[in-house]
């Protein structure tokens, strides 16, 4: 599957063009708010064409999201394996598969975010048929948890979590986690 249509939204392969607007939202602090770090431009670009090989490999991933007519990037949606051991986390070869998204602040508010998370769930539990999908964020992340929300997705306490990339100690490690099962 290479992209994805909403009647707002194309959910499409990375293209290089992509890599300077994505940088400058990486290098955001209002975007990587909820991130250790804002990210230089090559740490940006490894990010993007790490990306842009996941949707080449698995055929899903994290899409990058343009608003035809209006924006050719504005950010990306999808759904992707975790790749970090947690409670939550299956020990391989099983897997599961979280959904993301990180929009340009220009078109926050625009519900962009859970529409292409609504396309890319329809992706995972339809097309790729999995039983459950999960997503998680700092605690602090209220904008974020308010999509998991709208596009039907449960909280439990029980289920929050240590960030294992982060250390004992700094702000962001605690992070809540929510599902949505088929």
């Amino acid at each position: 599957m290479t992209e994805l249509r909403t009647d707002r939204l194309i959910l499409r392969p990375w293209r290089e063009a992509d890599f300077a607007p994505f940088a400058a939202m990486s290098a955001d602090p209002k975007v990587m708010e909820h991130f250790p770090s804002t990210l230089d431009r090559a740490a940006s670009d490894n990010v993007a064409s790490i990306l842009k090989s996941d949707l080449d490999i698995m055929g899903y991933g994290f899409w990058a999201l343009e608003v035809p007519g209006v924006a050719p990037f504005i950010g990306f949606t999808g759904i992707r394996p975790v790749t970090f051991q947690a409670p939550f986390v299956p020990a391989p070869p099983d897997f599961v598969v979280e959904i993301g998204w990180r929009l340009a602040p220009a078109h926050w508010g625009k519900g962009y975010a859970a529409e292409a998370a609504r396309a890319a769930l329809a992706c995972g539990f339809g097309t790729l048929g999995l039983p459950e999908i999960v997503s998680f964020t700092t605690t602090a992340n209220l904008r974020s948890q308010a999509v998991m929300q709208r596009i039907g997705m449960t909280h439990d306490e029980a289920d929050d979590f240590d960030h294992p990339a982060l250390p004992a100690g700094h702000p962001l490690r605690r992070h809540v986690l929510y599902r949505l099962r088929k």
